[in-house]
């Protein structure tokens, strides 16, 4: 074989494994998991839903719940993996991994890409804002009001759907990687507010002195109703009997104790909780809601 008959097969041989590894095969199942003993979960950092501490602990209501429930399964070990949140859904198309534990707000849109377990805890919406807030932000609504105010939010975040319904132009939103980024892009004035869910908004608050969670938050209005939203355990679409598996383990976990300390434990309140059980993903996932 010529050096150049052998480039050639190198270069073939490299092209046939790229195409294997973007078209990988189903989703593992809860057979398949257990017989390896290992569950690839995944987390997008952002406090207090789904994060990898330090010291490489995963923490936060979806993981801390999602050790509860693989325990009851039998599945021995987690191999936790921390992404970007826009790259939750596409890493489960792909097959990254397993499931993820990140408390995504459970949508008609993200429904027709991924299966989402029954609701594991709900939460309401707020903004960051400079310190003092200068520009007297109150309302997600103010930024279709005024068209100088700019709003920033996370790529893939659900709020970008709530701007547009409310009226926002395109030129007012400052799209960011995570939220890790929001502290910064507030308080040297890249954007006015960052608009995120309120515990992950109080939680970024407490790390800088030059921002604030904006008081007398009002709720905002998108189809007539205040929003809430319903975060869930994520799986691929073919992946129903782990999503089935979790979701049964979530149903009785939810009935204890023990899920009510770990989800008030990162600040949710009894409201957020007696919320979570108030609408099912099958509403959620519906076109209607």
């Amino acid at each position: 074989m010529t050096k150049f008959s052998q480039q050639v097969l190198t270069l073939l041989t490299l092209a046939a494994t790229t195409a294997l590894a973007a078209n990988p095969g189903n989703a593992a199942t809860l057979e398949e998991i257990k017989k390896s003993g290992t569950v690839r979960i995944a987390v997008a950092n952002e406090i207090p839903y789904g994060y990898v501490d330090p010291s490489g602990e995963a923490k936060g209501a979806g993981p801390d719940v999602a050790k509860v429930i693989m325990e009851k399964l039998g599945v021995e070990k987690i191999e936790w993996v921390a992404t970007n949140f826009s790259s939750l859904i596409p890493g489960l198309q792909a097959n990254r991994f397993d499931m993820v534990a990140a408390e995504m707000a459970i949508l008609p849109d993200r429904c027709n890409q991924v299966l989402f377990s029954d609701p594991n805890t709900s939460y309401g919406e707020g903004l960051l804002v400079a310190s003092g807030n200068p520009k007297n932000i109150h309302a997600f609504e103010d930024f279709a009001k005024n068209g100088d105010l700019k709003v920033a939010i996370m790529a893939g975040a659900d709020q970008l759907e709530m701007m547009q319904k409310l009226g926002v132009d395109e030129a007012n939103l400052v799209t960011i990687s995570a939220n890790a980024d929001a502290i910064s892009t507030v308080s040297t004035g890249r954007a006015d507010a960052y608009a995120a869910t309120s515990l992950t908004v109080a939680n970024l608050a407490e790390q800088n002195n030059g921002v604030e969670l904006a008081e007398n938050f009002t709720d905002p209005v998108v189809d007539g109703e205040a929003v809430r939203s319903w975060g869930g355990f994520t799986f691929a679409k073919d992946n129903v009997t782990l999503r089935d598996a979790v979701n049964q383990a979530l149903v009785d976990i939810k009935k204890t104790e023990d899920w009510a300390e770990i989800v008030t434990s990162y600040g949710f309140t009894q409201s957020d909780l007696d919320g979570s059980l108030k609408r099912s993903t099958q509403e959620l996932c519906s076109v209607s809601n």
